[in-house]
């Protein structure tokens, strides 16, 4: 299926073989939850893989806590995200959509960086960290690198900002900073109990003040357009109510602006109407459970 496999074990070198690389026909690799089954279907003995999986470098391999923020490396993978105890107690829409992501043997080595890469419109943990209004480090061959919020990082279905010359080293989280709660979830429907791709997902992160007054919000939905969606003009209706005080009527007008984003296809999964009719329903609901 491959031709050609190279695993750079350090940084530098990583950066040779990219350069060396940059004008051919290369994919990098880590997890391959995704790659493997893509060459399975399309072989392609030309393809040039850049193994990431030995790649010696704490800044993609760790997960750390910095100043007001939390930096999640590209080859961390979905099982270290449920077992970190600041992700789970604090940013609960990620620990869900990594919970609730494919099986517990893909979780093993399935990474950050491969969701957030693969550009699936129905990726977990891409939409969790859209809602959390995540930050992308994109680094280069030269060392230079790059900040860019998530949401811009993802160009149209499977694809990214990601120059040939260009890796994703980290991802980073804003801390809740003085939140006195947190609403926090991640919403996944399927066509089936497990393994299942989503045919619609909803991620929330909803941050109250000491009134108990929503002072930040965020919203985004996958499988419902090419890309995946933050919802702004929802996050903006919610700004200064009470999450416990939401009316059925407001929650219906959340729900709305919610699918304006949305721009699903009809496909052998699920039509576009069932699509929008689903994504509104589980907007509405998601205040229910708070009350």
């Amino acid at each position: 299926m491959i031709a050609n496999v190279i695993s750079p074990e350090t940084t530098e070198e990583l950066f040779k073989v990219i350069d060396e690389h940059k004008d051919t026909e290369f994919r990098f690799g880590a997890g391959y939850t995704d790659l493997l089954v893509e060459l399975k279907k399309q072989p392609n003995e030309k393809l040039v893989v850049i193994n990431l999986a030995r790649i010696n470098d704490n800044q993609f391999t760790t997960i750390t806590e910095k100043n007001n923020e939390i930096r999640v490396g590209a080859l961390v993978t979905a099982s270290e995200i449920i077992s970190n105890e600041t992700i789970k107690k604090q940013f609960s829409v990620l620990y869900e959509a990594a919970n609730k992501h494919a099986s517990r043997q893909i979780r093993q080595v399935a990474t950050v960086g491969g969701n957030l890469c693969t550009a699936s419109p129905a990726g977990d943990l891409a939409c969790a960290l859209v809602a959390l209004k995540s930050e992308c480090e994109i680094v280069s061959i030269n060392g230079a690198s790059r900040i860019i919020p998530i949401y811009s990082f993802f160009v149209d279905v499977r694809k990214t900002e990601l120059k040939n010359n260009e890796v994703l080293r980290t991802i980073t989280i804003p801390h809740n900073g003085d939140s006195k709660k947190v609403y926090s979830g991640f919403i996944k429907v399927g066509t089936r109990h497990s393994m299942e791709c989503a045919v619609i997902s909803l991620a929330y992160h909803i941050q109250s003040d000491k009134n108990n007054k929503i002072k930040s919000a965020g919203i985004a939905i996958g499988s419902v357009a090419p890309t995946i969606k933050f919802a702004q003009t929802a996050c903006d209706f919610l700004i200064g109510k009470e999450v416990k005080s939401i009316s059925k009527l407001d929650a219906e007008e959340f729900a709305r602006k919610v699918i304006e984003y949305a721009n699903p296809i009809s496909d052998i999964r699920a039509s576009a109407w069932y699509r929008k009719e689903v994504l509104f329903n589980i907007s509405r609901s998601i205040f229910d459970e708070y009350k």
